[in-house]
């Protein structure tokens, strides 16, 4: 199974990251790619950016201490677990991505997106 992993710093504190990455209907203010989200219950429905009629149903778990969140999509089970950890005043963000075999060429663009996304993320808690 193709994956990969992925790292950023933010200068923003643990909480305020978490604030961008447990709530999907902000996910559109810092994932690439992502349109529109509805949230459901366990879950959310996303719309890529240029596929109005491709909605993409995703689960999304927690955990309790506010360090870790997977979100899995129920269409091509992608999987993106995504790690908090703080480092004094600021937040080392961490994500693991897996692709399944059948999504295998995927992988690259997979990369540039939740590289920028990443980075992204951590800017935007910076300033909010």
């Amino acid at each position: 199974m193709p994956r990969f992993d992925d790292s950023a710093e933010s200068d923003a504190p643990i909480e305020e990251v978490w604030k961008l990455l447990y709530d999907p209907a902000r996910f559109t203010e810092w994932w690439v790619g992502v349109e529109r989200i509805e949230p459901s219950d366990g879950g959310y429905t996303m719309w890529p950016e240029g596929y109005p009629d491709f909605p993409m149903p995703q689960q999304l778990r927690t955990d309790g201490d506010g360090r870790k969140v997977l979100v899995s999509c129920l269409v091509s089970d992608l999987q993106f677990e995504w790690r908090l950890e703080p480092l004094g005043e600021r937040t080392r963000i961490a994500v693991h991505v897996e692709i399944p075999e059948a999504e295998a060429a995927r992988l690259e663009s997979q990369r540039g997106v939740v590289s920028a996304s990443l980075r992204s993320l951590a800017a935007l808690a910076s300033t909010d």
